[in-house]
C-alpha cells in the first residue's frame, strides 16, 4: 500500500510571497521509493495523497524583529514611533540586537528629522508610499510585560518571548489544499501546519495517520528603503512619476543593469553571513522580481541569469509586466555542470516603448578560436585556448523607440538604439583575458556604429575595477602603454598596445553625479570616487567591496537625465555585506534615465 515515509521543508522559516514546497518521500506498493506526487486524478493502487495547510492563530499578537526577521520582537524603539517611521522598522528581538543595530538604526531617525525640518511631513508620505502593502507592519497596540526596564535609547519592552506550546487560545484556519503554499500578509506572525495523508480512492477516507509538520512563524518579506531617482540637474524625480510609475517625460527612457547572482553561485560557504532562508532561490527570486519590477525600467539588462530560471521564471513573470525577453546563454566548453543551470545574459524591454529590430550574439570562445588561428604559434594553440576559452558571452540588441524623441532635429526619423549586455570573465589573474574580451566587444560595436547612425549603451558586470585596463579602454577609448595590467600578457595578444583603442565616445553614466549640480547630489557625491568618477562600490561582500558594474553610453547621441541613487554602508545590513534579506544579490542595481539628442557633427 502507498505510504508516506517523511515530510520536511528545505527551510522551516516561511516568508510572505515565497512558495513553500514540502519534500514528501513515499513508498509505493512494490516497496520502491518516490517523491512524485500522487493526485486524486491519477491514484496509485487505489490510493492518492491529500494535502492541507493550516494557519495556527493565537489570541496573542506577534511582531517580528526588524533586524532578525526570523525572531519575535520583544521591544520597540519609541523614537521611531515618535518620528512616525514605519512601525515594522521599530521592532527588535533583544536589547543587544537594538544596541548592535543602533549605529545604522539612528540613520532612520536622522532622515526623519531632516525631512520634517525641510519638508514638513514629506518624508512620512514617502515612507508610507513605499510601505503601503502592509507587509511587515504590525499594530503597535500590543500588550506585554514590563519585565525588562534597563533598555537604552528610548526603547520599551512589549512582552516576554512567547512559549512555544499549544493552548486553548489557538485556532486552526485551513488556508490551502495543494502540496505547495505561498504565505500571505494574513499569515505574518503565525505558525503554519502542513498535513499530508493517504486517501482511499474508493471510500475517500484517510488510511493511517496524517503526516504533519509545523513551520516557524511567518515573517514579512524584508523591504529595504526605496532608492530614489535623482536628477543630475538637481531636482529629485520622485514626485515626477506618472500613473504607471514611469517618468512623465515621453522623450526619455530608463535602463537598468543588474547582476542578480546565479543560484548556482549562491552557496552557504561563500555567503555564510546571509541567513539560509534569505539565500534560498525561492526567496531570492521573488525578492529580485519585486525589486526589478519596482524600478519600472524601459530596458532591463540582467547578468547571471540561469537558463532554467530565464525560461521558467523571469521570462514569463516579466512578460506579465509588459516586457519582451531576449537571452544569450554562456557557452559550455569549460562548464561541466547541468546544462540547464548554466547562466547567461538576459535583456528585457517594454513592448509599449520599444520594438525589437535585431539581435547579435557574441561568443568570446569563437573569437578565441579565430584569434589563435591567426595570431598564435601552432605549438601554443592549446595553451592559448585553455587561457582564452572561458564561456563568457555578450548579447547585443538593436531596438526602435515607439515614443516621441523630443528635441530631435528630424522628428520623423526612426529612433534606433543599440544595447549591449555582457558579463566579463571573473578570474582576477587573467587580466589579459578581461582586456581582450572588452576590446573584442567594443570592436564589434564599432562595426554596428559604422553601419548605422545609432546611439549605444554598454551595460554589464565587467569584473573590472575603476582604473583597471578594461575600464580605461571603455571610459578613455585607450589604455596607457605603461598600465600595469598590460604586464600580464603571456600570449602577446595585447600587442602592440597601440591597438587597444576604439572610436566610440563612451562615458560612464554615473560620472554624471560628479558633473551635475543641485539638490540631493552632495550626498551622492560622497558615495562616488572622485579619482575615477565611479561609485565607491557596486559589489559588496565580506571579502570584497568595489565597483565592477557599469552603464556606458555614447555621449554624442545620449545625455543622462537622472540616476538611481547609490547605496552606502548605512543602507545595508550592520555587517555591510551582500546578499542580505533585503537585497538578494551581492551586486547592486544601476539605473539611468537617458534622452536621445541630435548627434554632434564635425
Amino acid at each position: 500500500m502507498l505510504s508516506v515515509l517523511r515530510v520536511h521543508l528545505p527551510s522551516d522559516i516561511p516568508i510572505v510571497g515565497c512558495e513553500l514546497s514540502p519534500y514528501v518521500l513515499l513508498r509505493r506498493p512494490d516497496k520502491t521509493f518516490t517523491t512524485d506526487d500522487v493526485p486524486e486524478s491519477a491514484p496509485l493502487d487505489g490510493h492518492f495523497l491529500r494535502y492541507k495547510w493550516y494557519r495556527i492563530q493565537s489570541d496573542r499578537k506577534v511582531a517580528v524583529c526588524s533586524v532578525h526577521p526570523s525572531e519575535q520582537a520583544t521591544l520597540q524603539c519609541l523614537g521611531c514611533v515618535k518620528a512616525k517611521i514605519p512601525v515594522a522598522k521599530s521592532y527588535h528581538c533583544s536589547p543587544k540586537c537594538f544596541s548592535d543595530a543602533w549605529q545604522h538604526h539612528r540613520v532612520l531617525h536622522d532622515r526623519a528629522a531632516s525631512a520634517v525640518n525641510e519638508n514638513g511631513n514629506e518624508e512620512e508620505e514617502i515612507f508610507g508610499r513605499f510601505n503601503s502593502t502592509g507587509a511587515g507592519v504590525i499594530s503597535a497596540s500590543l500588550t506585554g510585560s514590563a519585565s525588562s526596564t534597563s533598555l537604552i535609547n528610548g526603547s520599551t519592552p512589549l512582552y516576554p518571548t512567547a512559549v512555544t506550546q499549544r493552548s486553548g487560545g489557538e485556532t486552526w484556519f485551513e488556508v490551502g489544499r495543494s502540496k505547495t503554499y505561498t504565505p500571505t500578509t494574513d499569515d505574518i506572525g503565525h505558525v503554519l501546519k502542513f498535513e499530508c495523508v493517504v486517501i482511499d480512492a474508493e471510500t475517500k477516507l484517510p488510511v493511517g495517520h496524517p503526516n504533519t509538520l509545523l513551520t516557524s512563524r511567518v515573517i514579512p518579506a524584508p523591504s529595504p528603503s526605496p532608492r530614489r531617482l535623482i536628477s543630475v540637474g538637481g531636482a529629485d524625480m520622485m514626485g515626477q512619476l506618472d500613473s504607471d510609475g514611469r517618468l512623465s517625460s515621453s522623450g526619455t527612457f530608463t535602463v537598468l543593469s543588474y547582476n542578480i547572482l546565479s543560484d548556482s553561485y549562491a552557496s552557504s560557504e561563500l555567503y555564510s553571513y546571509c541567513p539560509s532562508w534569505a539565500l534560498s532561490w525561492p526567496y531570492r527570486r521573488q525578492n529580485l522580481l519585486r525589486e526589478i519590477v519596482g524600478y519600472r525600467a524601459d530596458i532591463v539588462c540582467l547578468q547571471e541569469v540561469q537558463c532554467d530560471h530565464f525560461d521558467e521564471f523571469f521570462a514569463p513573470e516579466l512578460d506579465k509586466h509588459g516586457y519582451q525577453a531576449l537571452y544569450k546563454r554562456k557557452t559550455n566548453e569549460v562548464y561541466s555542470g547541468n546544462i540547464h543551470t548554466i547562466d547567461g545574459c538576459a535583456t528585457f524591454f517594454r513592448r509599449d516603448r520599444f520594438s525589437h529590430v535585431k539581435k547579435y550574439e557574441v561568443e568570446f570562445n569563437k573569437a578565441a578560436q579565430s584569434l589563435t588561428e591567426v595570431a598564435v604559434q601552432t605549438t601554443q594553440k592549446k595553451v592559448a585556448l585553455n587561457r582564452l576559452v572561458k564561456d563568457n558571452v555578450a548579447l547585443i540588441v538593436v531596438l526602435e523607440a515607439k515614443f516621441t524623441n523630443q528635441g530631435a532635429d528630424n522628428p520623423g526619423k526612426r529612433q534606433l538604439l543599440c544595447v549591449a549586455n555582457t558579463h566579463v570573465n571573473v578570474q582576477q589573474e587573467l587580466k589579459d583575458v578581461k582586456i581582450w574580451q572588452v576590446h573584442t566587444l567594443l570592436k564589434g560595436l564599432e562595426k554596428i556604429a559604422a553601419s548605422a547612425d545609432i546611439p549605444m549603451l554598454v551595460c554589464g558586470d565587467f569584473n573590472s575595477v575603476p582604473g583597471s585596463a578594461p575600464h580605461s579602454l571603455l571610459a578613455m577609448g585607450k589604455v596607457d602603454p605603461l598600465h600595469p595590467d598590460l604586464l600580464v600578457d603571456p600570449l602577446a595578444i595585447l600587442r602592440p598596445h597601440s591597438k587597444l583603442t576604439h572610436q566610440l565616445p563612451l562615458v560612464s553614466a554615473y560620472s554624471a553625479l560628479l558633473r551635475g549640480i543641485g539638490l540631493g547630489l552632495e550626498q551622492q557625491r560622497r558615495r562616488m570616487d572622485p579619482a575615477t568618477n565611479e561609485p565607491l562600490f557596486t559589489n559588496c561582500t565580506r571579502d570584497f567591496i568595489g565597483t565592477l558594474d557599469y552603464i556606458f553610453y555614447t555621449a554624442d547621441s545620449l545625455t543622462v537625465e537622472s540616476l538611481l541613487e547609490l547605496l552606502d554602508e548605512d543602507s545595508l545590513r550592520k555587517d555591510t555585506a551582500l546578499p542580505s534579506p533585503e537585497w538578494s544579490s551581492d551586486h547592486i542595481a544601476l539605473l539611468a534615465e537617458f534622452r536621445c539628442v541630435p548627434r554632434t557633427r564635425h
